[in-house]
């Protein structure tokens, strides 16, 4: 079925894509914005804002939140282009839904669509190492304290245990049990992000905010921006909301705004509750200085400590589940595609005994793997690609005298300052290898 919207010049085809029947008549759905928007939000919020502490940290509050703000308007920008490109090629294509990967082949062609995979699979890899090692440690940490065997568990059996666990959990259960297991670890999320906030804010030190060192932001650039990564669902949201430009836009920017005022709150409590002679020196072994290590250790309190735990787990639990679900969904569709169809158990090893195995062999990997993923793959997949399937599509519209449907000002201006930004990212990490 098919509407025309009439604009001021212009008259545009839109497919609805929620159409049901109801006894002899025909029903339109239409998805809201308020799903839409907290599809968005639920997806950015994950485990990546246990990352932010560690890597903001050496540089301060203030220039820590204006990055976090900068790059909060550059995925902005991406969000807005990847639903533009959607939106564009569903138009074109004459179908109501339609995955990343499917529309960078639609555009790029196969060597495009090679490229946007790897990456892609690259970056579920690389944010499954993370979430397995990080945890896996706080699982067995929280137990030998429990258990008084402090010091003495080893690495792997939290890795294995974290895998064994909720990888097991997710082979074995049902969807519907999934879902609701899933439900309700969010709301637990929820709860204990607000119980930090409430209690980190009694241990925020004034002079915590006069600290600058502006030299520092640089490096916590690709981990705030897999904080602020939400764009894998955009081609969803595009769908739920029929090609509506407006609500489109909305929803992309309600849905990345309520994270960005959550992470810059948990940004300024977490660095204001640390210690000023730790600020001053965060590293002594030249290693990653986690903030919240101390925190959950009991540095500002054993009850904060307690909550910062449940809510760091479980906020990792979460981003697993999804990560594993779209690496799985991922597998499927390649062996489709191959006519060689796996069966459940040989994809979820090949899912999870990968990330494991590194997370076990090395630990310490977290805040490696979310900063590789943030500069190679975001960069990739939120910058550089839809910035030239945008740039594709315009001239084949041009040629054809198509209609072209934009979400973002500017122009090929914008495209190269996307392309040139994402680039340079890439460019600073090879160079400080």
């Amino acid at each position: 079925m098919k509407t025309v919207l009439k604009s001021e010049q212009t008259q545009i085809t839109r497919l609805f894509s929620h159409l049901e029947f109801d006894g002899n008549k025909l029903n339109h759905q239409p998805g809201s914005v308020l799903g839409s928007t907290a599809l968005i939000a639920g997806t950015t919020i994950g485990a990546g804002i246990l990352a932010l502490p560690a890597v903001t940290l050496p540089s301060g509050i203030l220039p820590s939140t204006i990055a976090i703000i900068v790059v909060w308007l550059y995925t902005l920008f991406s969000g807005l282009l990847i639903a533009e490109v959607s939106l564009n090629v569903m138009g074109a294509e004459g179908i109501p839904s339609i995955g990343f990967l499917a529309i960078v082949e639609k555009t790029l062609g196969k060597v495009g669509a090679r490229i946007a995979g790897a990456t892609y699979l690259f970056m579920h890899y690389a944010l499954l190492v993370a979430y397995i090692s990080k945890g896996g440690d706080i699982l067995v940490s929280t137990f030998a304290k429990i258990a008084g065997l402090d010091n003495i568990l080893p690495n792997w059996v939290g890795t294995t245990t974290f895998t064994f666990l909720f990888g097991g959990i997710l082979y074995l259960g049902k969807e519907r049990f999934i879902q609701k297991l899933n439900g309700a670890f969010v709301a637990i999320v929820i709860i204990s992000f607000i119980g930090l906030l409430l209690l980190g804010s009694g241990q925020v030190k004034s002079e915590q905010f006069l600290f600058q060192n502006w030299n520092a932001v640089g490096s916590a650039v690709s981990v705030i921006c897999v904080a602020l990564f939400y764009h894998n669902v955009v081609p969803v949201v595009v769908t739920q909301l029929e090609g509506d430009l407006p609500k489109i836009r909305k929803s992309i920017i309600i849905g990345s705004a309520i994270p960005l005022i959550m992470f810059l709150a948990w940004n300024a409590v977490i660095l204001g509750s640390v210690n000023p002679d730790i600020l001053q020196n965060p590293s002594e072994s030249g290693s990653v200085f986690d903030p919240l290590q101390i925190l959950r250790s009991g540095g500002g309190g054993e009850l904060l400590g307690l909550v910062l735990t449940v809510f760091s787990e479980f906020a990792i639990i979460t981003s697993f589940i999804g990560f594993v679900y779209g690496l799985v969904d991922f597998f499927k569709d390649i062996s489709r595609i191959t006519k060689g169809e796996l069966s459940r158990l040989p994809i979820f090893s090949l899912v999870l005994f990968p990330p494991m195995s590194l997370g076990t062999i090395n630990p310490s990997i977290f805040f490696t793997a979310l900063d590789y993923t943030g500069i190679f793959s975001i960069s990739v997949l939120g910058g550089i690609i839809p910035a030239i399937m945008s740039w594709q599509q315009r001239n084949q519209q041009k040629l054809t005298n198509g209609i072209y449907q934009s979400l973002i000002p500017g122009g090929k201006i914008t495209l190269t300052l996307m392309i040139t930004v994402a680039l340079a990212l890439i460019g600073k990490q090879i160079f400080s290898i």
